[in-house]
Protein backbone atom coordinates (compact mmCIF):
# COMPACT_ATOMS: atom_id res chain seq x y z
CA UNK A 1 0.00 0.00 0.00
CA UNK A 2 1.24 3.52 -0.80
CA UNK A 3 2.50 5.42 2.28
CA UNK A 4 -0.14 8.12 1.93
CA UNK A 5 -2.85 5.48 1.67
CA UNK A 6 -1.54 3.75 4.82
CA UNK A 7 -1.69 7.02 6.74
CA UNK A 8 -5.17 7.93 5.52
CA UNK A 9 -6.47 4.44 6.29
CA UNK A 10 -5.11 4.40 9.85
CA UNK A 11 -6.29 7.93 10.67
CA UNK A 12 -9.72 7.14 9.27
CA UNK A 13 -10.05 4.04 11.44
CA UNK A 14 -8.86 5.96 14.51
CA UNK A 15 -11.49 8.59 13.76
CA UNK A 16 -14.27 6.06 13.26
CA UNK A 17 -13.44 3.42 15.82
CA UNK A 18 -10.84 4.54 18.41
CA UNK A 19 -10.70 8.25 19.31
CA UNK A 20 -11.57 11.06 16.86
CA UNK A 21 -9.99 13.75 19.03
CA UNK A 22 -6.75 11.80 19.32
CA UNK A 23 -6.71 11.31 15.56
CA UNK A 24 -6.88 15.06 15.04
CA UNK A 25 -4.29 15.80 17.73
CA UNK A 26 -1.66 13.33 16.52
CA UNK A 27 -2.16 14.31 12.88
CA UNK A 28 -1.85 18.00 13.73
CA UNK A 29 1.35 17.36 15.70
CA UNK A 30 2.87 15.77 12.61
CA UNK A 31 3.28 12.20 13.81
CA UNK A 32 2.82 9.46 11.22
CA UNK A 33 2.15 5.73 11.54
CA UNK A 34 4.81 3.72 13.34
CA UNK A 35 5.68 0.61 11.36
CA UNK A 36 8.75 -0.92 12.96
CA UNK A 37 11.46 -0.13 15.48
CA UNK A 38 14.87 -1.31 16.56
CA UNK A 39 17.31 -0.04 19.16
CA UNK A 40 16.85 3.69 19.64
CA UNK A 41 14.97 4.31 16.39
CA UNK A 42 11.36 4.14 15.15
CA UNK A 43 10.51 3.89 11.44
CA UNK A 44 7.24 5.36 10.14
CA UNK A 45 4.99 4.57 7.17
CA UNK A 46 7.16 6.66 4.83
CA UNK A 47 10.35 4.89 5.85
CA UNK A 48 11.61 7.85 7.90
CA UNK A 49 13.71 6.95 10.98
CA UNK A 50 13.32 8.87 14.23
CA UNK A 51 15.64 8.90 17.21
CA UNK A 52 13.23 7.95 20.00
CA UNK A 53 13.76 10.38 22.86
CA UNK A 54 10.23 9.90 24.15
CA UNK A 55 10.87 6.24 24.83
CA UNK A 56 7.24 5.33 25.42
CA UNK A 57 7.26 7.60 28.53
CA UNK A 58 9.93 5.36 30.03
CA UNK A 59 8.94 2.00 28.56
CA UNK A 60 11.88 1.55 26.19
CA UNK A 61 14.78 1.71 28.62
CA UNK A 62 16.32 -1.23 26.73
CA UNK A 63 15.39 0.27 23.38
CA UNK A 64 13.09 -1.41 20.91
CA UNK A 65 13.15 -5.19 20.49
CA UNK A 66 16.21 -5.89 22.59
CA UNK A 67 17.32 -9.31 21.27
CA UNK A 68 17.76 -10.91 24.70
CA UNK A 69 14.28 -9.90 25.82
CA UNK A 70 12.71 -10.95 22.52
CA UNK A 71 14.47 -14.32 22.75
CA UNK A 72 13.24 -14.91 26.30
CA UNK A 73 9.65 -14.09 25.34
CA UNK A 74 9.76 -16.28 22.23
CA UNK A 75 11.02 -19.23 24.27
CA UNK A 76 8.24 -18.77 26.80
CA UNK A 77 5.67 -18.42 24.00
CA UNK A 78 6.64 -21.86 22.72
CA UNK A 79 6.46 -23.28 26.24
CA UNK A 80 3.38 -21.69 27.88
CA UNK A 81 2.15 -18.16 27.06
CA UNK A 82 -0.46 -17.75 29.80
CA UNK A 83 -0.86 -19.24 33.25
CA UNK A 84 -3.49 -21.83 34.10
CA UNK A 85 -3.78 -19.91 37.42
CA UNK A 86 -4.21 -23.05 39.56
CA UNK A 87 -0.53 -24.04 39.55
CA UNK A 88 2.68 -22.39 40.70
CA UNK A 89 4.40 -20.27 38.03
CA UNK A 90 8.16 -20.66 37.76
CA UNK A 91 8.70 -17.41 35.77
CA UNK A 92 6.75 -15.41 38.38
CA UNK A 93 8.74 -16.97 41.22
CA UNK A 94 12.04 -16.26 39.49
CA UNK A 95 11.14 -12.66 38.67
CA UNK A 96 10.05 -11.98 42.26
CA UNK A 97 13.34 -13.34 43.57
CA UNK A 98 15.31 -11.24 41.07
CA UNK A 99 13.40 -8.09 42.02
CA UNK A 100 13.97 -8.72 45.73
CA UNK A 101 17.67 -8.69 44.99
CA UNK A 102 17.66 -5.19 43.44
CA UNK A 103 14.86 -3.33 45.23
CA UNK A 104 15.54 -1.22 48.35
CA UNK A 105 16.11 -3.21 51.57
CA UNK A 106 12.92 -4.62 53.06
CA UNK A 107 10.98 -4.67 49.78
CA UNK A 108 10.89 -8.45 49.41
CA UNK A 109 7.39 -9.42 48.27
CA UNK A 110 5.76 -8.74 44.90
CA UNK A 111 2.35 -8.79 43.26
CA UNK A 112 2.37 -8.74 39.46
CA UNK A 113 -0.16 -6.87 37.34
CA UNK A 114 -0.25 -5.37 33.84
CA UNK A 115 0.37 -1.62 34.13
CA UNK A 116 1.46 1.25 36.32
CA UNK A 117 -2.09 2.36 37.07
CA UNK A 118 -2.94 -1.17 38.23
CA UNK A 119 0.13 -1.17 40.45
CA UNK A 120 -0.96 2.11 42.04
CA UNK A 121 -4.52 0.85 42.56
CA UNK A 122 -3.15 -2.18 44.37
CA UNK A 123 -0.73 -0.10 46.42
CA UNK A 124 -3.51 2.17 47.70
CA UNK A 125 -5.67 -0.82 48.50
CA UNK A 126 -2.82 -2.55 50.35
CA UNK A 127 -2.06 0.59 52.38
CA UNK A 128 -5.65 0.89 53.54
CA UNK A 129 -5.82 -2.77 54.53
CA UNK A 130 -2.45 -2.79 56.27
CA UNK A 131 -3.16 0.31 58.37
CA UNK A 132 -6.94 0.19 58.78
CA UNK A 133 -6.96 3.86 57.80
CA UNK A 134 -8.43 5.73 54.84
CA UNK A 135 -6.67 9.10 54.45
CA UNK A 136 -4.13 9.38 51.63
CA UNK A 137 -1.63 12.19 51.12
CA UNK A 138 -0.46 12.91 47.59
CA UNK A 139 1.33 15.77 45.82
CA UNK A 140 0.28 18.64 43.59
CA UNK A 141 1.37 17.97 40.02
CA UNK A 142 1.85 14.28 40.71
CA UNK A 143 0.72 11.65 38.25
CA UNK A 144 -0.25 8.13 39.30
CA UNK A 145 -2.65 7.01 36.57
CA UNK A 146 -6.15 7.57 35.26
CA UNK A 147 -8.15 4.70 36.76
CA UNK A 148 -10.47 5.86 39.55
CA UNK A 149 -8.24 5.23 42.56
CA UNK A 150 -5.03 6.33 40.85
CA UNK A 151 -6.80 9.36 39.38
CA UNK A 152 -7.95 10.34 42.88
CA UNK A 153 -4.28 10.78 43.82
CA UNK A 154 -3.21 12.45 40.55
CA UNK A 155 -2.52 16.09 41.25
CA UNK A 156 -4.08 17.92 38.34
CA UNK A 157 -7.67 19.17 38.31
CA UNK A 158 -7.96 18.86 34.52
CA UNK A 159 -8.00 15.07 34.78
CA UNK A 160 -9.89 14.73 38.08
CA UNK A 161 -12.81 17.13 37.79
CA UNK A 162 -14.74 15.47 34.92
CA UNK A 163 -14.98 12.25 36.95
CA UNK A 164 -15.75 13.52 40.42
CA UNK A 165 -16.73 12.43 42.99
CA UNK A 166 -13.65 10.25 43.12
CA UNK A 167 -12.21 8.23 45.99
CA UNK A 168 -12.62 10.36 49.12
CA UNK A 169 -10.00 11.14 51.73
CA UNK A 170 -7.15 12.37 49.52
CA UNK A 171 -5.19 15.47 50.55
CA UNK A 172 -2.68 17.20 48.24
CA UNK A 173 0.48 19.00 49.35
CA UNK A 174 3.15 20.82 47.33
CA UNK A 175 5.77 18.47 45.90
CA UNK A 176 9.16 18.78 47.56
CA UNK A 177 7.77 20.62 50.61
CA UNK A 178 8.66 18.33 53.51
CA UNK A 179 7.10 20.61 56.12
CA UNK A 180 3.73 20.67 54.32
CA UNK A 181 3.88 16.89 54.12
CA UNK A 182 4.66 16.63 57.84
CA UNK A 183 1.55 18.65 58.65
CA UNK A 184 -0.66 16.53 56.39
CA UNK A 185 0.60 13.08 57.42
CA UNK A 186 -1.05 12.21 60.73
CA UNK A 187 -2.40 9.29 62.73
CA UNK A 188 -5.38 9.00 60.36
CA UNK A 189 -3.15 8.65 57.29
CA UNK A 190 -2.95 5.28 55.55
CA UNK A 191 -0.14 6.36 53.24
CA UNK A 192 1.63 9.11 51.41
CA UNK A 193 2.15 8.35 47.72
CA UNK A 194 4.95 10.19 45.96
CA UNK A 195 7.13 10.01 42.84
CA UNK A 196 10.90 9.97 43.30
CA UNK A 197 10.96 12.50 40.45
CA UNK A 198 7.72 13.96 39.16
CA UNK A 199 7.44 12.83 35.54
CA UNK A 200 4.22 14.24 34.14
CA UNK A 201 4.55 17.14 36.58
CA UNK A 202 7.42 18.45 34.48
CA UNK A 203 10.51 16.41 35.49
CA UNK A 204 10.51 18.00 38.93
CA UNK A 205 13.35 16.87 41.19
CA UNK A 206 12.78 17.10 44.95
CA UNK A 207 15.32 18.60 47.35
CA UNK A 208 17.90 16.22 48.76
CA UNK A 209 16.52 14.46 51.81
CA UNK A 210 12.86 15.00 50.87
CA UNK A 211 12.04 11.30 50.79
CA UNK A 212 14.01 10.83 54.00
CA UNK A 213 11.75 13.35 55.74
CA UNK A 214 8.64 11.60 54.40
CA UNK A 215 10.02 8.29 55.67
CA UNK A 216 10.64 9.81 59.11
CA UNK A 217 7.13 11.29 59.35
CA UNK A 218 5.51 8.03 58.25
CA UNK A 219 7.45 6.18 60.95
CA UNK A 220 6.26 8.71 63.55
CA UNK A 221 2.58 8.35 62.63
CA UNK A 222 2.33 4.73 61.51
CA UNK A 223 1.49 5.75 57.95
CA UNK A 224 3.03 3.88 55.03
CA UNK A 225 5.39 5.39 52.48
CA UNK A 226 4.41 4.46 48.92
CA UNK A 227 6.99 5.45 46.31
CA UNK A 228 5.69 5.43 42.72
CA UNK A 229 8.63 4.26 40.60
CA UNK A 230 6.56 3.46 37.51
CA UNK A 231 8.52 5.99 35.46
CA UNK A 232 11.69 6.39 37.54
CA UNK A 233 12.44 2.73 38.25
CA UNK A 234 15.07 0.39 36.86
CA UNK A 235 17.89 2.79 36.10
CA UNK A 236 16.07 5.72 34.57
CA UNK A 237 17.44 8.29 37.06
CA UNK A 238 20.98 6.93 37.21
CA UNK A 239 20.18 4.68 40.18
CA UNK A 240 18.27 1.39 40.07
CA UNK A 241 15.34 3.15 41.76
CA UNK A 242 14.74 6.84 42.24
CA UNK A 243 14.40 6.51 46.00
CA UNK A 244 17.96 5.15 46.09
CA UNK A 245 19.19 8.75 45.71
CA UNK A 246 18.01 9.38 49.27
CA UNK A 247 18.80 5.87 50.49
CA UNK A 248 15.15 5.40 51.45
CA UNK A 249 13.26 2.11 51.66
CA UNK A 250 9.50 2.48 51.14
CA UNK A 251 6.83 0.25 52.61
CA UNK A 252 5.32 -0.15 49.13
CA UNK A 253 6.97 0.46 45.76
CA UNK A 254 5.23 0.48 42.38
CA UNK A 255 6.88 -0.20 39.05
CA UNK A 256 5.90 -0.95 35.44
CA UNK A 257 6.96 0.62 32.10
CA UNK A 258 10.63 -0.48 31.80
CA UNK A 259 10.07 -3.79 33.61
CA UNK A 260 8.80 -5.46 30.42
CA UNK A 261 11.95 -4.57 28.50
CA UNK A 262 9.97 -2.76 25.82
CA UNK A 263 8.47 -6.08 24.70
CA UNK A 264 5.73 -7.06 27.18
CA UNK A 265 3.40 -5.03 29.43
CA UNK A 266 3.92 -5.75 33.13
CA UNK A 267 3.53 -3.91 36.40
CA UNK A 268 4.48 -4.85 39.94
CA UNK A 269 3.75 -3.85 43.50
CA UNK A 270 6.62 -4.47 45.89
CA UNK A 271 6.22 -4.42 49.64
CA UNK A 272 7.59 -5.39 53.01
CA UNK A 273 6.83 -8.56 54.92
CA UNK A 274 4.67 -6.58 57.37
CA UNK A 275 2.51 -5.17 54.57
CA UNK A 276 2.12 -8.56 52.88
CA UNK A 277 1.23 -10.23 56.18
CA UNK A 278 -1.46 -7.64 56.84
CA UNK A 279 -2.91 -7.90 53.33
CA UNK A 280 -2.65 -11.57 52.43
CA UNK A 281 -2.40 -13.64 55.64
CA UNK A 282 -6.13 -13.86 56.26
CA UNK A 283 -7.11 -14.27 52.62
CA UNK A 284 -4.41 -15.07 50.04
CA UNK A 285 -6.90 -14.31 47.25
CA UNK A 286 -7.81 -10.85 48.50
CA UNK A 287 -6.14 -9.30 45.45
CA UNK A 288 -5.80 -11.12 42.13
CA UNK A 289 -5.24 -10.46 38.43
CA UNK A 290 -6.15 -12.83 35.60
CA UNK A 291 -3.32 -11.74 33.31
CA UNK A 292 -1.00 -10.28 35.94
CA UNK A 293 2.27 -12.16 36.27
CA UNK A 294 1.70 -14.12 33.09
CA UNK A 295 4.69 -16.27 32.04
CA UNK A 296 5.63 -14.23 28.96
CA UNK A 297 5.62 -10.94 30.85
CA UNK A 298 7.66 -12.44 33.69
CA UNK A 299 10.15 -13.90 31.20
CA UNK A 300 10.55 -10.42 29.76
CA UNK A 301 11.05 -8.98 33.25
CA UNK A 302 13.75 -11.51 34.14
CA UNK A 303 15.60 -10.83 30.89
CA UNK A 304 15.27 -7.08 31.45
CA UNK A 305 16.92 -7.16 34.86
CA UNK A 306 19.77 -9.26 33.50
CA UNK A 307 20.35 -6.91 30.57
CA UNK A 308 20.34 -3.85 32.86
CA UNK A 309 23.08 -5.40 34.97
CA UNK A 310 25.10 -7.05 32.19
CA UNK A 311 25.21 -3.89 30.08
CA UNK A 312 25.75 -1.50 33.01
CA UNK A 313 22.71 0.56 32.08
CA UNK A 314 22.25 2.20 35.48
CA UNK A 315 25.75 3.63 35.29
CA UNK A 316 25.27 4.45 31.61
CA UNK A 317 22.12 6.39 32.41
CA UNK A 318 23.96 8.48 34.99
CA UNK A 319 26.91 9.23 32.69
CA UNK A 320 24.93 10.00 29.53
CA UNK A 321 22.42 12.01 31.54
CA UNK A 322 25.20 14.29 32.77
CA UNK A 323 26.54 14.61 29.23
CA UNK A 324 23.15 15.55 27.80
CA UNK A 325 22.41 17.99 30.63
CA UNK A 326 25.71 19.77 29.99
CA UNK A 327 24.86 20.13 26.30
CA UNK A 328 21.34 21.32 27.05
CA UNK A 329 22.59 23.89 29.57
CA UNK A 330 24.74 25.32 26.79
CA UNK A 331 21.64 25.46 24.60
CA UNK A 332 19.75 27.27 27.34
CA UNK A 333 22.55 29.84 27.55
CA UNK A 334 22.17 30.44 23.79
CA UNK A 335 18.38 30.91 23.97
CA UNK A 336 17.55 32.25 27.46
CA UNK A 337 14.43 33.96 26.13
CA UNK A 338 13.00 30.62 24.98
CA UNK A 339 14.37 28.06 27.47
CA UNK A 340 13.55 28.81 31.09
CA UNK A 341 15.21 25.78 32.68
CA UNK A 342 16.93 22.46 32.06
CA UNK A 343 16.88 19.76 34.74
CA UNK A 344 17.03 16.03 35.17
CA UNK A 345 18.41 12.93 36.81
CA UNK A 346 20.07 10.31 34.68
CA UNK A 347 18.20 9.99 31.38
CA UNK A 348 15.05 11.57 32.75
CA UNK A 349 15.45 15.13 31.51
CA UNK A 350 13.12 18.09 31.23
CA UNK A 351 13.54 21.19 29.07
CA UNK A 352 11.20 23.93 30.27
CA UNK A 353 10.24 26.54 27.71
CA UNK A 354 9.30 30.10 28.56
CA UNK A 355 6.04 29.92 26.57
CA UNK A 356 3.59 27.10 25.80
CA UNK A 357 3.81 27.70 22.06
CA UNK A 358 7.58 27.15 21.99
CA UNK A 359 7.19 23.55 23.11
CA UNK A 360 4.57 22.80 20.47
CA UNK A 361 6.62 24.37 17.69
CA UNK A 362 9.78 22.59 18.85
CA UNK A 363 8.09 19.15 18.72
CA UNK A 364 7.21 19.80 15.08
CA UNK A 365 10.75 20.89 14.28
CA UNK A 366 12.17 17.78 15.99
CA UNK A 367 10.01 15.53 13.82
CA UNK A 368 11.23 17.30 10.69
CA UNK A 369 14.80 16.50 11.75
CA UNK A 370 14.23 12.86 12.67
CA UNK A 371 13.69 12.89 16.42
CA UNK A 372 10.60 12.42 18.56
CA UNK A 373 9.83 13.80 22.01
CA UNK A 374 6.77 15.25 23.74
CA UNK A 375 5.82 17.53 26.59
CA UNK A 376 4.64 16.31 29.98
CA UNK A 377 0.94 15.81 30.68
CA UNK A 378 0.74 18.04 33.75
CA UNK A 379 3.07 20.77 32.48
CA UNK A 380 2.89 21.49 28.72
CA UNK A 381 5.83 23.89 28.93
CA UNK A 382 8.20 21.05 29.75
CA UNK A 383 9.53 18.75 27.04
CA UNK A 384 10.63 15.41 28.41
CA UNK A 385 13.59 13.49 27.09
CA UNK A 386 13.56 9.83 28.14
CA UNK A 387 15.66 8.04 25.53
CA UNK A 388 16.64 4.37 25.85
CA UNK A 389 19.36 3.69 28.40
CA UNK A 390 21.23 1.83 25.64
CA UNK A 391 21.76 5.18 23.90
CA UNK A 392 25.28 5.59 22.53
CA UNK A 393 27.36 8.67 23.24
CA UNK A 394 27.01 9.63 19.58
CA UNK A 395 23.22 9.29 19.73
CA UNK A 396 23.10 11.36 22.92
CA UNK A 397 25.07 14.10 21.18
CA UNK A 398 22.81 13.81 18.14
CA UNK A 399 19.72 14.34 20.33
CA UNK A 400 21.20 17.52 21.81
CA UNK A 401 22.22 18.77 18.38
CA UNK A 402 18.79 18.15 16.85
CA UNK A 403 17.08 19.87 19.76
CA UNK A 404 19.44 22.81 19.35
CA UNK A 405 18.68 23.10 15.63
CA UNK A 406 14.96 22.86 16.36
CA UNK A 407 14.99 25.61 18.99
CA UNK A 408 17.05 27.79 16.65
CA UNK A 409 14.44 27.29 13.91
CA UNK A 410 11.64 28.18 16.33
CA UNK A 411 13.54 31.33 17.36
CA UNK A 412 13.75 32.37 13.70
CA UNK A 413 10.01 31.78 13.19
CA UNK A 414 9.10 33.83 16.26
CA UNK A 415 11.44 36.64 15.20
CA UNK A 416 9.68 36.85 11.82
CA UNK A 417 6.32 37.15 13.56
CA UNK A 418 7.40 40.11 15.68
Amino acid sequence: MHPEAIFDDVVSKYSQHINPGLARLVSFAGFGVEMEAEGCFITDHEGRRFLDCLGGYGVFSLGHRHPKVVEAVKKQLDRMPLSGKAFFSQPAAELAAELARVTPPGVEFFFFCNSGAEAVEGALKFAKKATGRSKIVSTEGGFHGKTIGALSTTGRDKYRHPYEPLMPGVEFVPYGDAEAARRAIDEATACVIVEAVQGEGGIRIPPDGYLTELRRRCDETGALLVVDEVQTGLGRTGRMFGCDHDGVSPDILTMAKALGGGVMPIGAIGGTENVWEAVFAENPLTHTSTFGGNPMACAAGIATLRVIEEEGLVERSAALGRRMLDGLQELRARFPELIADVRGRGLMIGVEFAMDEVGELTVAQLLMRGMCAAYTLNNPRVMRLEPPLILSQEEADLAVRILGESVEAVAEVLAELQ
